[in-house]
C-alpha cells in the first residue's frame, strides 16, 4: 500500500509539475512550488521522536537549508508497513514554499535522508505541487 500511495503522490506531483510552466498567477504573486514533507514520529523499538528531538532536527537540518521560513503542523498518519500491518502514528508535516530547481530538490532530499538516518525511518513522504505565492 505504501508503494501505491507513494506512486500516486508521485504521479500527482508530476501532473502538477507539467502545468507549472504555464501557470498564470494574479498580480503580486508568482509561480512557485509548495513542498510538503511528512515525518513519522514512531521509532523502531517503541520510542517516539520527542518535541526536543524534533526541534533539534529543525535547527540542525531544516533551518540552515531554508532560513527564509517554513511551517510545521502536527498531523496523524496511517500507512501499511513492511509487515503488511496498518501503522498509525503521530507525525509532523513540514511545508516550504520554494522557487524550485535542482538546488531546492537537493536540499529537500538531504532533509529526508537526514531524518531517515537519525530516527531509523523506512520512509519520509515528499509531495510537491505548483502554487501562486507572494510575500
Amino acid at each position: 500500500m505504501r508503494g501505491k500511495a507513494l506512486a500516486l503522490a508521485a504521479a500527482l506531483g508530476l501532473a502538477g509539475c507539467a502545468g507549472m510552466s504555464s501557470k498564470v498567477c494574479a498580480p503580486g504573486l508568482m509561480a512557485m512550488t509548495q513542498a510538503q514533507i511528512f515525518f513519522g514520529r514512531d521509532i523502531a523499538g517503541g520510542a517516539m521522536v520527542s518535541e526536543a528531538e524534533w526541534r533539534g532536527f529543525l535547527d540542525e537540518e531544516v533551518t540552515p537549508r531554508f532560513p527564509d521560513g517554513f511551517t510545521v503542523a502536527d498531523v496523524s498518519g496511517q500507512w501499511r508497513g513492511n509487515s503488511g500491518a496498518i501503522v498509525r502514528e503521530q507525525s509532523k508535516e513540514l511545508q516550504i514554499v520554494i522557487a524550485g530547481g535542482a538546488a531546492d530538490e537537493t536540499k529537500l532530499g538531504a532533509i529526508r535522508d537526514a531524518y531517515r538516518r537519525r530516527f531509523n525511518q523506512d520512509a519520509v513522504l515528499l509531495v510537491e505541487m505548483p502554487v501562486c505565492a507572494g510575500f
